[in-house]
């Protein structure tokens, strides 16, 4: 290796990760839009295969100038940025390599071509001349794109990779939905209406009629006449069914954990924290509900009508009494940082149909906006008062807000500020152990909202067996719903909704639990080696201190801190 000096290594690691932001998000346009990166935003997109295997080989080529970097005498941020690229890499050339988006035609979230188009066309801005010259070139090659797409899904097709029947129905019935709706109500020109350009919106509506809504109505009668009928059911939905699947499926596993574990260890971790949760259910549920089995608890916590709002003010009450609970008390569990103020905000009744319950939204940049928990409050009868306190700590303070909110003050590379896909190990797991460190910090009001808390547990426990069940095991459809329900207090709808979002994207949903997992066992073994030296303040800033980052690199992260803790003098 040649030997490279400080400066000199961290310039090469910009570098590096200059141009695996620009191969990244080349390849995959529509979720650099969803982050707020217009640098793509003229693209429509290139499915094909020779796309995929090209996306491959470049990130592949970045990984091995990466292994060959020399770090001895570097910094620690020069360590994290090499970790942190070194596992980006190894993600997302696997990812492009086994693309299991091309065996799935559903129209979930991050995963569907097609269903990226109408989150991430809308979300465009048309400010300037600038702005709006990208959009019309996307709008251009929409066309072509949904071409290529079916062709892609055609070709996958005739080597086996075959996608879900579920899947190709709910597209189908996306893009028929979609062509159903008038013109001027079509979603992908809204950017076109919000610039108020004449021009602009004449020459979008063009393109729209005369080369997207046909592309698209070509896209849909494909998928219905070619893919529809050798749809994998059955005990063939899992992507274990596909030749490639099981690769695919570990490769999958290791880029959203960010770890080594095997699908076979992951599904044990979840049976094992579930069976651990027993006996909190029935100390918790004997408190709070007079009950100690877990089946009756989880019954009167669905049906039981006095656990539900009335309200809708009562919802943002709770949101905003969780908050300012854990404001009083951030100084005494976190380093004093100055972090714009979070406030809530209801999500439109319009939208609430296809929200969840919460999300966050980060501050701007420019401190023109501040961080913001986006609260569902409408039907108030229909949400249960247990789950709003949890949901509140996981959402804001000390959950995403806070650990968001600090990273935008971190002097940290560009390409480490986006890492929403790539290092979801690492920000959901944050937000499921603020909701366990909220109990700590004494922010529940009641028990009831700390079954709430093991609720929200159980269902993140439920994914490491189901995720692994459906793509490993071969588990059907029905098997993971009926093992989901008899195993949480939600409800049977919302337990089918959440299996057919694993179906349609293999492995994501391990990152909630196996991150909180690491960062409880990372602190835990702190508390041992450093005893009374421990700083739970302190351990909170080595966390945090560098953003979102794998799992693998935030060990190393916090070997480090604990290596470098300094002992208190002993009195002589």
């Amino acid at each position: 290796m040649t030997p490279t000096t400080s400066s000199a290594l961290s310039q090469t690691l910009t570098g590096l990760g200059e141009r695996y932001f620009d191969v990244q998000h080349r390849y995959d346009p529509y979720n650099a839009t969803l982050l707020g990166i217009s640098d793509v935003d003229h693209l429509a997109g290139d499915p094909r295969l020779a796309a995929s295997e090209q996306a491959a080989a470049d990130l592949d080529a970045i990984g091995r100038e990466v292994a060959r970097l020399d770090l001895s005498g570097a910094t620690e941020a020069e360590l994290v940025d090499h970790g942190v690229m070194t596992s980006l890499v190894r993600g997302a050339g696997d990812d492009a390599r086994h693309a299991l988006w091309a065996t799935n035609a559903s129209p979930n979230g991050y995963v569907s071509r097609q269903g990226l188009v109408f989150q991430a066309v809308p979300a465009m801005t048309t400010g300037d001349d600038e702005s709006r010259g990208r959009y019309l070139e996307r709008l251009s090659g929409l066309g072509g794109y949904f071409t290529a797409l079916g062709e892609r899904y055609a070709m996958e097709a005739s080597r086996g990779r075959v996608p879900t029947r579920l899947g190709v129905l709910r597209s189908v019935q996306q893009l028929e939905g979609y062509l159903a709706l008038a013109v001027a109500d079509d979603v992908l020109l809204g950017p076109a209406r919000a610039s108020g350009d004449a021009e602009t919106l004449s020459r979008a509506t063009a393109l729209v009629e005369r080369e997207v809504r046909p592309a698209m109505a070509d896209l849909a009668a494909r998928l219905t006449a070619e893919l529809l009928p050798v749809g994998r059911v059955g005990d063939r939905v899992g992507i274990h069914a596909v030749p490639g699947g099981a690769e695919g499926y570990q490769a999958a596993v290791r880029r959203h954990t960010t770890t080594d574990l095997t699908a076979d260890e992951i599904h044990r971790l979840g049976l094992d924290e579930l069976e651990q949760m027993r006996a909190e259910w029935s100390a918790i549920g004997r408190r709070a509900l007079g009950e100690e089995d877990v089946s009756r608890i989880a019954a009167r916590m669905r049906g039981d009508r006095s656990l539900r709002f009335e309200t809708t003010d009562e919802i943002v009450a709770v949101a905003r009494g969780a908050l300012a609970r854990a404001e009083a008390v951030r100084g005494d569990w976190f380093p004093a940082t100055a972090i714009p103020e979070c406030v809530i905000e209801q999500i439109n009744p319009i939208d609430a149909g296809n929200s969840a319950l919460g999300y966050y939204r980060p501050p701007a940049v420019d401190g023109s906006r501040p961080g913001a928990y986006c609260v569902l409050a409408a039907d108030p009868t229909s949400h249960y008062r247990y789950e709003y306190e949890a949901l509140s700590f996981h959402e804001s303070v000390p959950g995403h807000h806070l650990q968001l909110a600090t990273a935008q003050l971190l002097d940290i590379p560009r390409y480490r500020r986006h890492l929403d896909v790539e290092a979801c190990s690492f920000n959901e797991g944050w937000g499921l152990y603020s909701e366990q460190l909220a109990d700590e910090m004494g922010l529940y009001s009641d028990d009831l909202s700390r079954l709430g808390m093991l609720s929200f547990r159980a269902l993140r426990a439920c994914r490491l067996v189901v995720d692994t069940g459906l793509h490993h095991l071969g588990w059907t459809r029905d098997k993971a719903i009926d093992f989901m329900f008899d195993h949480t207090a939600t409800t049977r709808e919302h337990v089918t909704s959440e299996v057919d979002r694993y179906i349609a994207w293999p492995g994501q949903a391990l990152a909630y639990l196996i991150g909180r997992r690491e960062i409880v066992r990372l602190r835990a073994g702190a508390e041992q080696q450093l005893g009374t030296r421990f700083s739970v303040i302190d351990f909170h800033a080595a966390l945090l201190g560098h953003g979102a980052v794998p799992l693998t690199v935030l060990a190393e992260i916090v070997e480090r801190w604990t290596a470098s803790t300094v002992a208190p003098r002993r009195n002589s």
